[in-house]
């Protein structure tokens, strides 16, 4: 089974999250960070390329062997329905339309939903605002893995396997963790979806859907994309509970790396995360920071101090309702140390 993880808790803290307090502060100290605010007028166009070149390759692939198929969907078709998914998270902050549209932005991501193959935008733009509000929450933040799964995937193995099964954890943990009642829009979500499913089976046979959920399965579970869901929140350096990666990848996923800046100012939509960054970079580059989510994937199955349990929790004063704007952010915390997976650097200001 290998090694077994050393830790045996969460990282309790007591605090509130800092990105609130961040946020604040660089507001006051560059008020031009809030002409960054709004939807992206480009993304509607690059989701629906996206979108469009998915079903284009059901044609292409619908005589394939079974062999090839799980490859493209592993090298091709999985990242793009991963990407999809990244631009749900885009949309779950209204960034296709803006704020004044919400029902817009719901059935835009219904179109985007479509080569994912299980209906998920609506729900995930749900539970997705209960992370951003109740970030390390231990009843409200569906992002923390469970208790259960800390204390069965506690050795090197059993990391490995709770990496490959991810995307059943990540869709299945909010039902367990906050189960919320299902919504209008969430059943109209599921229709638009399995009648896509229907057709593609009916246009290009069983095997193209199973191309379609056999990516969205692989490209969420032991791939280079989603080193990103480790990447995020676990904790590779002491007392810090966000992380950002600012390599390639975010080429293909919508600067979701960008994940401290993110969660400092949602209202900021990804492309224009990195400008975030130029107008206040005292803020972020003494903060520790991930070079590559493969060696997050890699460090977080091999290195015994990460796992499951590598994640800040706070326990809640009250459990107020669950808001539809997700506006909080996140802070910063005193002390770290370095990880493989993270690029260690100086501290230069408290405020960092």
């Amino acid at each position: 089974m290998g090694q077994r993880v050393s830790r045996t808790d969460f990282e309790w803290v007591y605090d509130d999250q800092p990105h609130t307090r961040r946020r604040e502060e660089m507001v006051k100290k560059y008020p031009q960070i809030k002409k960054l605010f709004g939807p992206d007028p480009r993304f509607k166009y690059i989701v629906s390329a996206m979108v469009l070149t998915q079903i284009v390759s059901l044609y292409v692939m619908q005589n394939q062997s079974w062999s090839m198929i799980v490859l493209v969907a592993y090298c091709f078709g999985g990242v793009i329905n991963h990407s999809l998914m990244l631009a749900n998270h885009e949309i779950s902050h209204n960034m296709a339309f803006g704020y004044g549209k919400p029902l817009a932005n719901r059935y835009f991501g219904m179109w985007c939903n479509l080569p994912i193959g299980v209906p998920m935008s609506v729900s995930f733009k749900k539970y997705h605002n209960l992370h951003h509000r109740h970030l390390a929450d231990d009843d409200l933040d569906p992002d923390v893995p469970t208790l259960l799964e800390a204390k069965l995937f506690c050795t090197t193995f059993g990391k490995f396997i709770w990496v490959c099964l991810q995307p059943f954890f990540y869709g299945l943990r909010p039902l367990f963790v906050n189960p919320l009642p299902m919504t209008r829009l969430e059943i109209i979500n599921t229709i638009v979806q399995l009648t896509f499913d229907a057709l593609v089976v009916i246009c290009f046979g069983w095997r193209m859907l199973a191309y379609l959920l056999i990516g969205s399965v692989l490209a969420m579970g032991l791939h280079p994309v989603a080193g990103h869901f480790i990447a995020e929140h676990y904790m590779f350096a002491k007392g810090f509970e966000t992380y950002s990666y600012y390599g390639p990848l975010n080429w293909i996923t919508f600067n979701v790396g960008y994940h401290n800046e993110h969660h400092d100012f949602p209202a900021i939509p990804g492309r224009l995360l990195p400008e975030l960054r130029k107008i206040a970079p005292e803020y972020y580059e003494t903060m520790p920071q991930h070079t590559s989510w493969v060696r997050v994937l890699y460090d977080f199955i091999t290195d015994p101090a990460v796992g499951p349990y590598a994640r800040i929790k706070r326990k809640s004063l009250e459990k107020p309702k669950p808001s539809p704007a997700a506006n909080s952010i996140v802070s910063s915390n005193e002390s770290w140390k370095s990880s493989p997976a993270v690029e260690p650097k100086k501290r230069l200001s408290s405020t960092a």
